[in-house]
């Protein structure tokens, strides 16, 4: 199995916003060298809920300052971007890293990000798809023309052209059924944010595999991205876990403002509208507990057996092939987050690279229907 560290940079109240980048990418170069397989970025703006905005430039910082990760974005949000801006950006980077690289894409959820780009969010689907089209075929053409709904561009070409075509290497983090026919032919692979209960995960995956199979595409195994908490005890472990993702909750509803139930009126959003009620009781201390404790159950904590058992279950449940971790969640002090992502280096993750028992992912499922039931309405991305 391949493991890699996602950079996920939480504002922290009283400190700079550079200070804060800072412990990051600290935590990113010691990726290589603790022997990580990849190191990802993410893409938010405006709120200071990640504060990483141009995933491609935050990559090939990382592209001159090692040598062997797997580079990847988790995700471009495409409807804010001209399609052939990501193009060209995703080629320059293929060629500076020399082919290292994956990309995930997204549409996003938060009504403040869609407003700040001036892009109307009801065109998230819409402008999505037809982006993803155009971005391949521009990577894909040597010269291409497009005429959509959103765009019309005329007969060009991107340049420098990519060396190890990197459109080989898409991935999308929605698995609706309204998109995962479209993405399937495209031939795009899933990554998921695990925000929901393992069985049910396995289930929007084996949905995806099923539909990609019929239209002739061979699906890829998904890209799973977690929290981790590891410590030398259970307790320590699930007392971090506790502290930073009920912090979580907090920078959640700032930045995407689901409980005040706006999205419930967004043409595509309609689920996410649902969730107002949900995140409208996290200021009962009661609700939040439940919350939280649901949120920590779905991620990875305990000790580094606990680690390695956990991982190894939900490869059962998922048959991934790759876990992205993220160690500084939640406003965690930089100290702890290095002591985290240096205990799972040292003791778990060799096993997960190495041992045979995760070399060859298995093609899982729930054992049952109601294995997947019980969900709690709670939505926390990245």
């Amino acid at each position: 199995m391949k493991v890699g560290i996602a950079l996920n940079m939480l504002t922290k109240e009283g400190r700079t916003d550079a200070s804060v980048v800072g412990e990051h990418l600290a935590l990113g170069d010691l990726a290589e060298p603790l022997g990580f397989d990849s190191l990802w970025a993410l893409e938010h703006h405006f709120t200071g809920y990640a504060m990483s905005p141009a995933p491609t430039q935050l990559l090939a910082y990382y592209a001159g300052r090692t040598k062997r990760l797997v580079l990847g974005t988790a995700v471009i949000v495409l409807p804010w971007h001209d399609p052939v801006r990501v193009a060209e950006q995703i080629a320059l980077l293929d060629i500076m890293s020399g082919g290292r690289c994956l990309f995930g894409f997204g549409r996003g959820a938060a009504s403040v990000e869609y407003a700040g780009f001036r892009v109307p969010m009801e065109e998230a689907r819409p402008r999505f798809v037809e982006a993803a089209r155009v971005v391949v075929k521009a990577l894909t053409d040597e010269v291409f023309e497009w005429e959509g709904e959103f765009f019309k561009i005329p007969r060009m070409s991107i340049r420098p052209r990519p060396i190890s075509h990197p459109e080989r290497r898409f991935y999308a983090s929605s698995v609706s059924p309204e998109s995962a026919e479209i993405m399937a032919k495209l031939g795009f692979g899933v990554l998921v944010v695990m925000q929901n209960e393992w069985p049910k995960a396995a289930q929007d995956i084996e949905r995806y595999r099923e539909i990609a199979t019929s239209v002739g595409h061979t699906p890829r195994p998904p890209i799973i991205l977690t929290n981790i908490s590891v410590a030398e005890s259970r307790q320590e472990a699930q007392e971090r876990a506790v502290t930073y993702l009920s912090r979580k909750w907090d920078s959640i509803d700032a930045h995407y403002h689901f409980s005040d139930g706006h999205l419930a009126g967004v043409k595509g959003y309609e689920f996410y509208g649902g969730m107002a009620k949900t995140y409208s009781k996290m200021k009962d201390p009661g609700f939040r507990k439940k919350a939280t404790d649901f949120y920590v159950k779905i991620q990875i904590v305990g000790t580094p057996d606990d680690c390695i058992q956990q991982v190894g279950e939900l490869q059962r449940l998922t048959g991934l092939d790759h876990l992205a971790t993220e160690f500084g969640f939640g406003g965690m002090p930089h100290e702890q987050a290095e002591l985290n992502m240096r205990l799972f280096a040292e003791r778990v993750m060799p096993v997960l690279q190495r041992d045979r028992m995760f070399a060859a992912p298995t093609h899982g499922a729930p054992s049952s229907p109601a294995d997947a039931a019980g969900a709690t309405g709670i939505f926390a991305p990245a």
